[in-house]
C-alpha cells in the first residue's frame, strides 16, 4: 500500500535528484523508495548473529601464523625466481 510522505530538502538537491531519476527512467518517489528499502533491509541483517563457519572450513586450518608485515608479493616473486631459474 502506498502512502504519501511529505519532505523538506534542498531545492538543489530536489532537481539534481529528479535529473538523476529521469535520466535512469525512474520516478524520484520510486527511487527513495528503493534507497529507504535497501537502508533498512541492511540494517536488520547487519543485526543478526556472525555468520557460523562450516566444519569443513575449520578444517583447513593449518595452525601457520603468518607475520603481520609478511609482504606476499615479495615471496611469490622470489619463488618465481627460483622456480624459473
Amino acid at each position: 500500500m502506498d502512502t504519501k510522505l511529505t519532505l523538506k530538502l534542498d531545492k538543489l538537491v530536489i532537481d539534481k535528484a529528479k535529473e538523476y531519476a529521469s535520466s535512469h527512467k525512474r520516478s524520484l518517489s520510486r527511487m527513495i523508495e528503493s534507497y529507504l528499502r535497501l537502508l533498512t533491509e541492511r540494517d536488520m541483517s547487519d543485526s543478526k548473529d556472525d555468520i557460523e563457519i562450516s566444519p569443513y572450513v575449520k578444517s583447513m586450518k593449518t595452525g601457520v601464523k603468518v607475520p603481520t608485515d609478511f609482504d606476499y608479493k615479495k615471496a611469490y616473486g622470489e619463488y618465481l625466481s627460483e622456480k624459473y631459474k
